[in-house]
Parts: C-alpha cells; sequence; structure tokens
C-alpha cells in the first residue's frame, strides 16, 4: 500500500466510495464562534464527500465539531456569536453556502433534512404533530391542507406509528420518547430529500429502541435511495449503520475512508484509540474478550488555543518531535478513497502504526 502526496485542498475531495460524483461534497469548510474568553476556531478546513444513497458516519468525541458541521451544512450556525469562515458545502454541485437566504430556506427541509438529538425541544407543544409534518409538504411541494395530512399520515405509518390516522392528530406530549424520534424522522423525509442528517438520533432512549430506530433508518433509506449522515459517537452503531466514516478531533477530519477498512486497519492513533476503548471490541494487546477497556489518556484541547502541530499530540502514545511543532497534511491513500492527517503515514514505507 502507497501513499499518494498531501492533497491539494483546491482540488475536488473524491467521493469515499471512488465512484460517481457524491450527492454531497464538503470542501474546506471552516467555523469559528466569539467568546468571552477569545475566539474559538471550531471547525478547520474539514472535507467529505456523501454518495447517493451511502450513509456516512461522523463519530468522534463530544465537543469534536461532529454537530457543528452539520449545522454548518443546513445554514443554521447562529451569527453572531458564530460564523462559517471558509469553505463549500456543494448539493449536487451547488454550493449552498453561496445561497441567498431565502433559496436556502426552499433547502432546508426540501433537499436537505435534518433529525435532532432531542425530539422533545424539534417538536413544537402548541401543534399536532400532523400540522407539523404537513407544514414542509405545505411550504415546499404546495400542497393543500387535506393533502398535507394525507401525506402526513403516510409518513407516520411508514416510520411504524400504529393507528396513523388518528395519531396525526394528537400532540408531541401524547407520544413516548421513541415514537416521538420517528414522528422526527417522518417530518424529516416527508419531502423525500436527498439528504438526511440524522444528530444523535437516539440520544436518551433505552437500547431496544435504539435498535429500532437505527433499523427504521436504514430501511428508509433503501426504500427511498435518501442518503444520509449519521452522526454519532458510537463505534459499534458506525459498523452497524455506515458505509464510509469520517472521524473527526478537535474540528478536524483525521482519518476517512470504507467503514470496513477503518475498522479493521485504523491508521490515525486517534482511531485506534476509539475502536479499542469501543464496549465489545477488544485492544489488539489482550486475548481476554473479557479485558478492560483501554481509555484514551488526557483530554481534548481547547478550542481558543492557537497551537502549531498535531491537537492530538499531547495525547498520542506515537508522539514525534515534529508533531508538536508542524500540522500534520493530509495524506491519501487507495486512489484517494482513504485519507488520514498523521505524520506516521506522511512516509508510509518508512514508518507505519503497528
Amino acid at each position: 500500500m502507497n501513499a499518494s502526496p498531501p492533497a491539494d485542498p483546491r482540488m475536488p475531495t473524491p467521493s469515499p466510495s471512488g465512484g460517481d460524483k457524491p450527492i454531497l461534497d464538503i470542501r474546506g469548510l471552516g467555523v469559528e464562534f466569539r467568546t468571552r474568553r477569545g475566539i474559538a476556531r471550531v471547525l478547520d478546513d474539514v472535507s467529505f464527500s456523501l454518495p447517493r444513497g451511502a450513509t456516512l458516519g461522523l463519530v468522534g468525541e463530544s465537543g469534536c465539531g461532529k454537530s457543528i458541521t452539520a449545522l454548518a451544512a443546513m445554514r443554521l450556525i447562529p451569527t453572531p456569536p458564530g460564523r462559517i469562515t471558509g469553505g463549500q458545502v456543494l448539493l449536487d454541485g451547488q454550493d449552498l453556502l453561496a445561497l441567498p437566504e431565502s433559496q436556502m430556506r426552499q433547502v432546508r427541509g426540501n433537499r436537505v433534512s435534518m433529525i435532532f438529538q432531542e425530539p422533545m425541544t424539534s417538536l413544537n407543544p402548541a401543534y399536532t404533530v400532523g400540522d407539523q409534518i404537513g407544514e414542509a409538504v405545505r411550504l415546499h411541494q404546495g400542497a393543500s391542507r387535506r393533502e398535507a395530512i394525507e401525506r402526513a399520515i403516510e409518513m407516520l405509518a411508514s416510520v411504524g406509528i400504529p393507528s396513523p390516522a388518528q395519531r396525526v392528530n394528537d400532540y408531541p406530549h401524547q407520544f413516548s420518547g421513541g415514537m416521538r424520534q420517528r414522528v422526527m424522522i417522518g417530518m424529516a423525509l416527508a419531502c423525500k430529500p436527498d439528504v438526511l442528517i440524522a444528530d444523535e438520533p437516539t440520544t436518551a432512549l433505552d437500547v431496544t429502541v435504539q435498535a429500532q430506530i437505527f433499523d427504521l433508518i436504514a430501511d428508509l433509506r433503501e426504500r427511498t435511495g435518501t442518503a444520509v449522515i449519521l452522526i454519532t459517537h458510537d463505534m459499534g452503531a458506525i459498523a452497524e449503520m455506515a458505509d464510509h466514516v469520517a472521524v473527526m478531533y478537535a474540528g478536524h477530519v483525521i482519518e476517512l475512508g470504507a467503514v470496513a477498512d477503518v475498522l479493521e486497519r485504523p491508521l490515525h492513533p486517534y482511531t485506534q484509540g476509539l475502536i479499542a476503548c469501543a464496549p465489545g471490541r477488544r485492544a489488539k494487546s489482550h486475548d481476554d474478550s473479557r479485558a478492560p477497556l483501554v481509555e484514551i489518556p488526557g483530554t481534548v484541547p481547547s478550542l481558543l488555543e492557537r497551537r502549531a502541530g498535531c491537537n492530538f499530540a499531547s495525547r498520542c502514545a506515537h508522539v514525534m518531535p515534529k508533531c508538536r511543532t508542524q500540522s500534520p497534511p493530509e495524506t491519501a491513500y487507495d486512489d484517494g478513497a482513504r485519507r488520514v492527517r498523521c505524520w506516521l503515514h506522511v512516509d508510509a514505507q518508512t514508518r507505519e502504526v503497528a
């Protein structure tokens, strides 16, 4: 396996599958927030692409930039205090960051939809779920109220809500947490979007309901052809759900590739640590399947600090002197289908991570 030269940030990011033109292509995305303590650079040169009909997992610790990436792609960053500092978000070749707000409103909920973490705060308690699902259909597709309610009933049925013709008139508080999340999925898919962003869609749900929600998203993706970005910190969910994975750390994508490749042969030390500390997986140094989980030492650096070198250097067991002084370039593998930001792999022929 040979490493190709670092990727030129001016060039298009290849689809992780190496196939056709992706439906969503994020290039060099940057976001910062102005705080009382200074400017926090929460995203820095984030690039990845989403193939049509595929699922891409965004994984990493809390605070690494996963949700901010999704909000930036939807142009929902609160301004002020936040702002998008650069990059492109190309939906089928059209840069969403360059659209007037009036045109962007036609994209949100229509061509790109998002499932937020907490359905109880995302659903309006003063309106029935039928009105809330139907609103997007009326706004984006010009449906009448009757047509919108019929579509809402259809979506409730598609996400497994019993007696949808009756439940369409119920309010969010009349549903359980798992049912509210199903309503959110039905709302997100009502206009048959090209891209569905699922931001921690099983937060606060029990394990059985989590499995049902993941199965539902996978089934709907198969039936509708909608491409999915799954945001999670759960490597098990990535293994089950995703075709490709982008590993994020401190505002950067530090590894990108097909799920099977990344899980079986992680290149970045941080990715190796995430996999080693995932429940149900063993560190390579242990033969006992009941061995304790291996933690990643240290903490994520403050995004308020402007530092030279690799953000993971203070926690990395393979750190070298230049890791502390020079930021690693992005190195491409396997004809660009796999990428990593790590000095260990800039010259893969001279040094590989065991």
